[in-house]
């Protein structure tokens, strides 16, 4: 059942081929652990999971509230993305940015937060 939504879908957007091709390929080969290994290059991966399981899993009562709880989880891993740049990079611009970003980021979590309360929400 799950196969004929996606290719349902998939061909409503014009991809049933591409998902078609997908679904046929042999990815016992891939090892999907080490592409999520942090490496020197890459620091970021388990703030990108962590962002996106969070992000997947903020739901709200309808599609305003989950927009809003879902981006604060965005915001939140913006944030530990930027400290992990903070702590790996000396490039003053990129330490600028970051910084930058995590007061910004914070000051909209707030503000997504007041959001929530005034509207008899809890805050996250």
């Amino acid at each position: 059942m799950k196969k004929m939504m996606i290719m349902a879908v998939a061909t409503a957007l014009g991809a049933a081929p591409a998902v078609a091709q997908m679904q046929g390929m042999d990815h016992s080969g891939m090892n999907h652990g080490q592409m999520m290994r942090p490496t020197p290059a890459n620091p970021y991966p388990q703030a990108e999971m962590d962002m996106h399981q969070k992000m997947m899993s903020a739901m709200g009562a309808d599609a305003t509230e989950t927009w809003v709880r879902k981006m604060v989880e965005h915001h939140r891993g913006g944030i530990a993305m930027s400290r992990i740049v903070l702590r790996e990079t000396k490039d003053p611009k990129v330490r600028q940015m970051a910084t930058k970003t995590i007061a910004e980021q914070t000051r909209e979590i707030g503000e997504l937060n007041a959001w929530l309360r005034a509207h008899g929400k809890s805050a996250q």
